[in-house]
């Protein structure tokens, strides 16, 4: 009986040591002396692989964060664990054996660097004020300086992507307001050059489409009628051998059209009444003409426009101005028919600038054969700029610019990169010309590299090329 009483008694206690132990290990909890009580530190040992290269640092016997350069003991007399360069920490998810072989390769560690790139470096491992491990530096790796590495696991979780440098000709647009104009060339003015009453007005009103020769008033004018009889004197005279004198001339003079003048010469009668005509194609302005009017001489009668060639004047601003062309293509919108576009060429670029709005006015000429096209239409256009050079160009997303400088970041293959200062050329379509600073060989980081500069010691690298030491 008193055998079974202690055999459970011996029972519990290992069982309660087995708890503690369980709960005191999930919790990163020491126990002084449980594994040498329970003699399972040999056997712990035992399963760890051997280590293999010289010893780098000393660790805290429990795996605590706690480390030194020198040999010493904890607080209750154990010795701190001895680690060498294949055991040093890492935090690359690989296959142990492929880890410590990586480590192996890499050399040995000369010391640890502030993760942000602060000038702090430590002998053995430690944490900055914000928690974050510092890096190892192998040997071989100091003498790089300005280059980044990373391992590939951090590569492919940051997706870091890369292209290469190209020659291309960047396509740049220039989207501006416009509004349509008529073409002065093609604007007529309907004026009579002698005093005249209007008998009558033609059935023709403001924005009414008329042909060249098509009746707009019928007027009365004693000065006309006074020069057609001369003239009719002067072919009488002239059939009698009698030189003609100036009459025909002064009706030129007084703008009667030539089939008028024609008519009189035919008839020999002087008409008591002219039919003014309109001189091209087009639509009418303005009237300003009604029967029975007494019209001074130099009066506008109509004012016309011929709308088959329209003009849209577009506001380019002045630091886009530089890249305009004369003869550059251009495509209009209008607002109020979106689904239309009309193509065009620049015409004439205005050397004026608006003090108001700091813009130019360019000068797009279009056909305008269905007549869509009407004055004071709001017009959105597209002029391409630039010329068509080939230039070294790189996307947009793959240049840092901090608004004093630019930057790329270069991948030199084997999970190295290097920040390279750029100076940039004209932009459009995503993509950025490089005028100095990469060659057409380099390949350029397109995707993460703002990871590459927060995780990666950027600000560090630049800082070093920026500010280089003085040599003696």
């Amino acid at each position: 009986m008193k055998r079974i009483a202690l055999t459970g008694l011996a029972l519990a206690a290992v069982l309660a040591a087995g708890g503690a132990g369980y709960w005191a290990g999930h919790r990163g909890i020491a126990v002084p002396g449980l594994r040498n009580w329970l003699g399972i530190e040999g056997s712990l040992a035992a399963n760890e692989p051997a280590g293999t290269g010289p010893v780098i640092y000393y660790q805290d016997p429990d795996r605590k964060p706690v480390y030194s350069v020198e040999p010493r003991q904890t607080a209750d007399g154990r010795p701190f664990r001895a680690v060498q360069a294949s055991e040093d920490i890492s935090f690359e998810e690989k296959p142990e054996g492929v880890e410590r072989t990586a480590q192996a390769d890499k050399g040995r560690i000369l010391y640890y660097r502030n993760p942000m790139g602060l000038p702090d470096t430590s002998p053995v491992p430690k944490k900055d004020s914000m928690g974050m491990d510092y890096l190892p530096v192998h040997e071989g790796e100091a003498s790089e300086d300005g280059i980044i590495k990373l391992s590939p696991g951090r590569i492919q979780r940051s997706g870091v992507r890369s292209e290469p440098v190209r020659r291309q000709t960047i396509a740049q647009t220039v989207r501006v307001p416009g509004v349509v104009q008529l073409d002065e060339r093609r604007i007529s003015v309907v004026a009579i050059r002698a005093d005249a009453f209007v008998q009558e007005v033609a059935p023709v009103t403001t924005g009414d489409r008329v042909a060249k020769g098509t009746r707009l008033a019928r007027i009365y004018s004693p000065e006309i009628s006074t020069a057609g009889a001369q003239f009719i004197t002067e072919l009488n005279a002239a059939a009698r051998g009698v030189p003609e004198g100036g009459a025909r001339q002064r009706l030129e003079n007084l703008g009667v059209p030539a089939e008028i003048i024609a008519e009189i010469e035919r008839s020999r009668k002087v008409p008591p009444t002219v039919n003014w005509t309109a001189p091209r194609d087009g639509i009418v302005l303005e009237r300003n003409i009604s029967d029975g009017m007494k019209m001074a001489a130099g009066g506008s009668l109509f004012r016309l426009a011929d709308i088959s060639t329209i003009w849209v004047l577009a506001d380019v601003p002045e630091r886009d101005l530089a890249e305009i062309r004369i003869g550059a293509p251009a495509t209009v919108r209008l607002r109020g028919r979106p689904d239309m576009s009309f193509e065009g060429r620049v015409g004439v670029i205005y050397p004026q600038i608006a003090e108001a709005t700091r813009t130019a006015k360019v000068r797009i000429e279009l056909a305008n054969p269905d007549g869509v096209l009407l004055p004071n239409m709001y017009a959105d256009v597209e002029i391409g700029a630039g010329d068509a050079t080939a230039e070294l160009a790189v996307p947009r997303s793959a240049v840092i610019d901090s608004g004093t400088r630019s930057v790329v970041i270069l991948d030199r293959g084997k999970g190295r990169f290097e920040p390279r200062e750029v100076k940039l050329g004209r932009r459009g379509d995503g993509m950025v010309a490089i005028t100095e600073g990469v060659s057409e060989s380099d390949r350029v980081v397109v995707s993460a590299n703002f990871l590459i500069d927060a995780e990666s010691n950027l600000k560090a690298a630049l800082s070093g090329f920026a500010q280089p030491e003085a040599k003696p």
